[in-house]
């Protein structure tokens, strides 16, 4: 296996150590009775729907690019990329979203394992992989994405 450094400037990302650490530490914060402060997915929900895009840039999972990802996803993606947090209430890809009851134990332990395989993957394999709104990705949009989409949700509830 292959392991490029990528570097993203001061942006966070997962392939920073202090960057992962502080998404682990606050998913240690979070608790099943957490309530959103947005939103309408549980705690539950919300972990196994932020595991779905890590196991996509990893390779576990292939989802195919929806119809307006072909339209739109190029332009979003630019625009999702910049410094700024996500906004509250951004639409999300519809095979992300989570409406069934999960464990919150089991989901907490596998978002952890699937960040911290993130942390250490062969960037080059990751590039390869397709997001299924926004297509093609380099190992950096993925750290720089997967990091602001787990910000998002931890503050979602809190944390």
């Amino acid at each position: 296996m292959t392991i490029l450094v990528v570097s993203i400037g001061h942006m966070q990302n997962l392939f920073q150590k202090d960057s992962v650490q502080d998404i682990l530490d606050r998913l240690e914060h979070l608790q099943q009775s957490s309530q959103p402060l947005w939103g309408k997915m549980n705690a539950s929900q919300m972990l196994a729907h932020c595991a779905i895009p890590l196991q996509v840039a990893l390779g576990d999972r292939q989802l195919n690019r929806t119809f307006l990802g072909w339209i739109f996803g190029r332009t979003v993606k630019k625009k999702m990329t910049n410094k700024e947090p996500f906004k509250k209430n951004l639409p999300s890809v519809p095979r992300f979203i989570i409406k069934d009851q999960r464990n919150f134990e089991i989901e907490k332990q596998q978002l952890q394992s699937l960040i911290r395989r993130f942390e250490s993957a062969d960037s080059v394999a990751m590039a390869e992989n397709s997001h299924p709104f926004f297509g093609k990705m380099s190992a950096e949009e993925w750290s720089l994405l997967s990091y602001k989409h787990l910000d998002h949700h931890l503050r979602q509830f809190g944390n």
